[in-house]
């Protein structure tokens, strides 16, 4: 009996140490796993969403040593009636408000600051579809009806061949990929566990073999069509996204804060969702693109790029808010009216005749309930009646 006790007892050590040692081992994916876990909880999102780099791999986005571009500030604003209650019930951490250039609001909630670099989400979606503009215009690319397989051949025999970069352009490229942040078997919560545990999303994106639909028939928001988006974006180029976002799209807008992508495993940027800037820095981008892609003096995306992506372009329902190529623009929208959007809050909205910017970021762990959205476009508007 004494015997089997000691064995008994060596087991159960040999076990704890096989832990400890695991532990140890893996212990930043253990950590990365945790925060993906807890990133949305209730008491920790705020904190969170300003500090991604301290949950997951990341790659900078160095500002440069340029002087930071100006941005002036003209006659300041009161925001309009109902402001308050909007800022409480969608969780808003910033709002920054430019008209013709000139910042007209500013301020920071719940405990953020200017200098807070916050998580994008799919706002980042939109410097993508920017910078596979410039791309273009280089020649890198001949054409967004090229298939996709012929710059990313990882994909040929996934439910990506067959679609062409145009139908990834508009989340419409069939494939069955389930969108729902809330199930956590869901395919973006295991893209958020392959991040967290240093997979790679190049071969993530190859394993999806079913599609709903003929690539370009129907639209359904997809956020892996955007990776697959920088996939083609890579083997275009042999360059990273990385490399190129900084080169193509950053250094002329000249930033005031270095800014970083989350990456994955490989280092690969996490270009569906993965931008962090400040909130001055997203309203750059914003004032370059409503500008037909000019800034400080320099053509920086194409204009008939900047008109062709901020256009209603995508194979959207009737009745639902309309896409382009990254871009969104309301189902009853005005010429000119389009918006950058990430979950939790996140938004570039632009109104172009109005000369208008508006960022908004925010931790809003009701963004899905019913009349969300509406709410934020509607204060946003009566922003712009105000100017």
């Amino acid at each position: 009996m004494r015997a089997i006790g000691k064995w008994l007892g060596r087991v159960l050590l040999a076990l704890v140490l096989a832990v400890v040692v695991v532990g140890l081992w893996k212990r930043e994916e253990i950590l990365r796993l945790w925060a993906v876990n807890t990133l949305f909880d209730e008491g920790r999102i705020v904190q969170n969403f300003s500090h991604m780099d301290a949950a997951f791999l990341t790659v900078p986005l160095p500002r440069g040593e340029a002087t930071a571009s100006p941005l002036a500030k003209g006659a300041a604003i009161a925001l309009p009636a109902g402001a308050d209650t909007w800022l409480q019930e969608r969780a808003v951490t910033s709002l920054l408000v430019m008209k013709d250039g000139e910042i007209r609001f500013e301020d920071y909630y719940l405990g953020t600051a200017p200098d807070d670099r916050r998580i994008s989400w799919s706002v980042a979606k939109s410097y993508l579809s920017a910078l596979l503009g410039v791309l273009l215009e280089e020649g890198a690319i001949t054409s967004i009806d090229e298939p996709v397989v012929k710059y990313a051949p990882l994909l040929k025999g996934s439910a990506y061949d067959g679609a062409s970069i145009r139908n990834v352009l508009n989340m419409a490229s069939g494939v069955t990929f389930d969108e729902d942040y809330f199930d956590f078997n869901s395919d973006i919560n295991r893209m958020g566990r392959v991040v967290a545990l240093g997979g790679t999303l190049d071969d993530f994106a190859a394993s999806f073999t079913d599609r709903f639909a003929a690539p370009g028939e129907t639209w359904q928001y997809v956020s892996i069509d955007t990776h697959v988006i920088g996939m083609v974006i890579r083997g275009a180029t042999g360059r990273s996204v990385t490399e190129l976002l900084q080169e193509k799209i950053l250094t002329p807008l000249r930033p005031e804060s270095d800014g970083y992508y989350i990456t994955d495993g490989a280092g690969t940027a996490f270009v569906l969702g993965g931008l962090n800037f400040t909130t001055r820095d997203f309203a750059r981008f914003g004032q370059m693109v409503l500008q037909d892609g000019a800034f400080g003096g320099t053509q920086v995306v194409p204009a008939d790029w900047i008109a062709a992506s901020t256009a209603p372009s995508a194979p959207t329902a009737p009745g639902k808010t309309r896409y382009g190529f990254q871009w969104w623009i309301p189902v009853d929208y005005h010429e000119g009216e389009f918006f950058a959007r990430g979950v939790y809050g996140q938004f570039i909205y632009i109104d172009r005749p109005a000369g208008v910017v508006i960022v908004a970021t925010g931790a809003d762990r009701r963004f899905r309930d019913e009349g969300a959205f509406e709410q934020n476009l509607e204060m946003f508007r009566r922003i712009v009646q105000t100017l």
